[in-house]
C-alpha cells in the first residue's frame, strides 16, 4: 500500500510539475495565438521599448488571424511612454481611428506630436494633415506647411506630395508653382500616384516647369498602366491631340474609356469623361470601335484577376 502510495503522489507530483510547466498567461497565451515570438515578448515584458513596439506591430498586423488592437495600444502605450517615436506615432494612428481605444482626434494629436518632436516623418506628415483637416486641432495650414515640409525632408513621399499641393494652390504658404513641381517630383520618383497625376498637369500645362507633352505623357502613361483612371483618361485625350505622342484616335477610345468606366470621382467628373470619351468613339468606324471595346474588356478581365488572385 506504501508503495502504491508513493507512487500515485510520484505521479500527481509529476502532473504537478508539467503543469507548472506548461501553463501560461492569458498575455502569453494571446501572444501564442497572434504569432509572437517568445523571446521578443520576454523582451518586451522586461521593459525594452523597441520590442514592446514590434509586439504591439505584431498585434496589430497578426497575418493570418485577427488584429488585437487591445494589446496592440497597450504596447504601444508601454513604448511610446519611454519616449519611443514610432510608437508614439502607432499610437496616434490607433486614436485616429479607434482601433483598441477611443476614438479621439485630441489624443491623436497629442500623439502625433510627440512622435512628429521626436523626429517621426510620419507623425510629422500626421501632424501636418491633421492642421490642415483641422481634426483634433484648430485648422492652421501654415503649420501644416511646417510640418509637412518637416517630413518631406525626410523623403516621405505622402508629405511630399501634400507640400506640393499647398505651394501649388497657395495655401499655408505663397504661390510657387516651381516648387510645387519640385515637390512633385520627389514624390512621384517613388510611385505616389497622386504626385505623378499632379507632375503631369505640370509639365501639360507649363506650370512651374516647361511645358513639355511627352514628360506629361510619360507621367499619366505611369499611372495609366498602373490601373489610375485619372491617368488613363489623360492619356486618352494626348492621344486624341497628338500632344507629346503620335494622334491615334483608337488609342484615344481605349484609355479614355478604361478610365471613364472606372472613375470613382464626383458625378459631374464622369459625366464629363464620358461624354468626350463618346466623341473620340464618334472618330472610329464601327469595326474600330468592336475591336477596341474587345481589348477593353481584355485589360478589365487581366487587371481584376491581376489584383484579385
Amino acid at each position: 500500500m506504501r508503495e502504491h502510495s508513493f507512487v500515485l503522489f510520484a505521479a500527481l507530483g509529476l502532473l504537478w510539475c508539467v503543469a507548472g510547466a506548461t501553463a501560461q498567461t492569458p498575455s502569453t497565451v494571446s501572444a501564442h495565438i497572434n504569432g509572437i515570438d517568445p523571446a521578443l515578448l520576454a523582451k518586451a515584458q522586461a521593459g525594452d521599448a523597441d520590442a514592446q513596439t514590434q509586439v504591439a506591430f505584431n498585434y496589430g498586423h497578426p497575418g493570418g488571424s485577427p488584429p488585437d488592437y487591445a494589446q496592440a495600444a497597450l504596447w504601444y502605450r508601454k513604448a511610446a511612454n519611454q519616449g519611443n517615436a514610432s510608437a508614439q506615432q502607432d499610437l496616434g494612428e490607433l486614436y485616429r481611428v479607434g482601433h483598441g481605444v477611443p476614438q479621439d482626434g485630441g489624443l491623436a494629436v497629442f500623439w502625433y506630436r510627440k512622435a512628429a518632436n521626436n523626429g517621426n516623418a510620419a507623425g510629422q506628415a500626421n501632424l501636418a494633415q491633421a492642421y490642415e483637416t483641422g481634426q483634433g486641432v484648430a485648422q492652421d495650414y501654415g503649420q501644416a506647411v511646417v510640418w509637412y515640409k518637416k517630413a518631406a525632408e525626410q523623403g516621405l513621399p505622402f508629405a511630399e506630395f501634400r507640400l506640393g499641393s499647398l505651394y501649388d494652390v497657395g495655401i499655408g504658404v505663397t504661390k510657387d508653382s516651381a516648387e510645387a513641381a519640385k515637390w512633385y517630383s520627389k514624390a512621384a520618383m517613388q510611385g505616389q500616384a497622386d504626385a505623378e497625376f499632379s507632375l503631369g498637369l505640370l509639365y501639360e500645362n507649363g506650370e512651374g516647369v516647361p511645358q513639355d507633352y511627352a514628360q506629361a505623357v510619360r507621367w499619366y502613361r505611369n499611372l495609366a498602366e498602373q490601373g489610375d483612371p485619372r491617368g488613363q483618361f489623360s492619356l486618352g485625350v494626348m492621344y486624341y491631340n497628338g500632344l507629346g505622342i503620335p494622334q491615334d484616335f483608337e488609342e484615344a477610345y481605349f484609355w479614355s474609356n478604361l478610365g471613364a468606366a472606372q472613375d470613382t470621382r464626383p458625378p459631374f467628373v464622369v459625366g464629363f469623361e464620358r461624354k468626350t470619351r463618346d466623341e473620340f468613339a464618334a472618330k472610329l468606324s464601327p469595326v474600330q470601335l468592336a475591336h477596341v471595346q474587345d481589348r477593353c474588356r481584355k485589360w478589365l478581365e487581366d487587371h481584376s484577376s491581376k489584383a484579385n488572385p
